[in-house]
């Protein structure tokens, strides 16, 4: 199992279980789905049903998305302004990461055009977009954009591919 990393944080993104489509040569997309967590009663005694009932905590059961739940990423907010801002940012170390690992100019050069166009199409449609930051919550890192398929129901996790370093397994 290859497990992605953030290249600027270190955290856990996502991983290949998940089906990774490249898009644009600059993102990967993966189709989550809907998971419940908690609600679960767990039987204690030799016989339970002639045991009293007892009062325990109330345990609900939750319904989160996989990926988010999985890898432990927190929701967080972006006006579009804001989330311009910090694109811009995030491109500089991507870059100042790619260069680090021997990227040639060409191949920098290539990053930057289709992640200009990308983050077009992603302004386009901010609206419908839910973010989310990698454990550490650390803002210099990658943010995760979560949105549904045309169909509503199925949710699925755009991240950057150049952002990402994978850790075998």
């Amino acid at each position: 199992m290859i497990i992605y990393k953030d290249i600027i944080t270190g955290d856990e993104i996502i991983s290949d279980s998940y089906n990774l489509k490249e898009i644009d040569g600059v993102a990967y997309e993966a189709d989550c789905s809907k998971i419940t967590v908690g609600g679960e009663t767990f039987d204690t005694g030799a016989n339970a049903s002639a045991e009293e009932q007892e009062e325990g905590a109330d345990d609900t059961a939750e319904t989160k998305i996989d990926v988010v739940y999985s890898f432990r990423l927190n929701e967080t907010g972006f006006d579009k302004k804001g989330y311009l801002t910090y694109l811009k940012g995030y491109m500089k170390a991507v870059k100042e990461a790619l260069k680090a690992d021997g990227a040639d100019d060409a191949a920098i050069k290539e990053f930057e055009t289709r992640a200009q166009s990308f983050a077009k199409k992603i302004i386009a449609n901010f609206k419908d977009y839910e973010f989310y930051t990698g454990e550490s919550m650390n803002p210099d890192g990658m943010i995760i954009l979560l949105n549904y398929r045309e169909d509503g129901v199925t949710p699925y996790v755009t991240v950057w591919k150049h952002g990402l370093k994978e850790m075998k397994v």
